[in-house]
């Protein structure tokens, strides 16, 4: 079982797309609403075993304050008014397609943070960091930037988005650091980071997929009536990851190593889809799904370009000298 998540994970390019089609599918053909009810254990298994192998001590190390810095920077100050203003533009009229997209760009960094920034033999310690820094922050800030932002446009409960938040973040958190504690106790160190915690984050695209099938589901019969809402949702996309890889590239490149301008790069663009996600359709009702249909199109954006970002990472940076490569944990 394990063998085929971890294979299943490693294809999210198809097996994303997949799950869209299958959702579609059952949507137009079956009624979708009882779906509802497995939001909650999608959205728990989507992001409980991605904590369990959370590195948190790693926040206190030093080493890369600079790049640290920049990545928080494009994360909180640029990233989020940016897909604002997209959202604007292309979906005047569809406050919540607006929200998906404001949703995409306000959760920075996800587990595949770390595995691109390997992949591409950048600084892991810095992504690891930024990883934990932009998961906490973003989910704190996040009721504030989409208040702010689309307050007018749409209704928003802050307190409700905040207990969403707890419960599917920082309850998680909590009980992954937990598990984590226990297995380690049990089984030392060396033997967790080896053979027990890798088996975890593969559990979680078994929850990324359920919630993809589910938006897909209870949208199906809407994008069946209007098909050309899916180009409407990928245009915008597709400008907010170019704009991204270009912006956070060009800073990597003027102010950073190699290690940590790879590190920034997948510590910027990558965003924590997942959680964006479980919060459009758990805080926002059934709404909340057109939020949801944006996120579900961005995975696809973002897992195609990160995988095509390696490929092309000693042109952009040059060829990685093994002396130079710094990897932690």
């Amino acid at each position: 079982m394990w063998t085929i998540l971890q294979k299943i994970t490693k294809n999210l390019i198809v097996a994303i797309p997949v799950m869209m089609v299958a959702g579609f599918v059952y949507g137009l053909y079956a009624d979708p609403a009882w779906l509802k009810s497995m939001i909650v254990p999608f959205t728990f298994l989507m992001v409980y075993p991605m904590m369990v192998t959370l590195k948190l001590k790693k926040v206190f190390e030093g080493g890369d304050t600079k790049a640290q810095l920049l990545a928080q920077l494009i994360n909180f100050g640029i990233v989020p008014f940016v897909a604002y203003g997209f959202g604007l533009y292309f979906f005047s009229d569809k406050p919540y397609m607006a929200l998906g997209l404001l949703l995409a760009g306000l959760v920075p960094t996800s587990g595949m943070t770390i595995s691109w920034t390997g992949f591409a033999k950048g600084n892991m310690s810095a992504a690891v960091k930024m990883t934990v820094v932009g998961l906490v922050a973003g989910s704190l800030l996040t009721p504030f930037f989409v208040k702010m932002l689309l307050g007018a446009s749409i209704e928003i409960n802050l307190m409700a988005v905040f207990k969403q938040i707890v419960f599917i973040v920082f309850l998680p958190m909590a009980l992954g650091f937990l598990t984590q504690l226990i297995l380690v106790g049990k089984y030392g160190q060396a033997e967790f980071q080896k053979s027990i915690g890798p088996k975890f984050p593969p559990m979680s695209t078994l929850g990324v997929l359920g919630i993809v099938f589910v938006a897909l589901a209870l949208k199906a019969q809407s994008i069946a009536s209007a098909p050309e809402v899916l180009l409407s949702i990928l245009v915008p996309l597709l400008i907010l990851y170019v704009f991204n890889f270009t912006l956070s590239t060009l800073i990597g490149k003027t102010f950073l190593g190699r290690g940590d301008a790879i590190a920034l790069v997948y510590g910027s663009v990558m965003r924590n889809l997942s959680i964006a996600l479980a919060i459009a359709i758990n805080a926002f009702g059934t709404q909340g799904s057109d939020a949801a249909l944006v996120i579900a199109m961005a995975y696809i954006v973002q897992v195609q370009s990160a995988a095509w970002y390696v490929k092309f990472t000693d042109r952009i940076f040059g060829e990685n000298k093994p002396a130079g490569f710094v990897c932690s944990g």
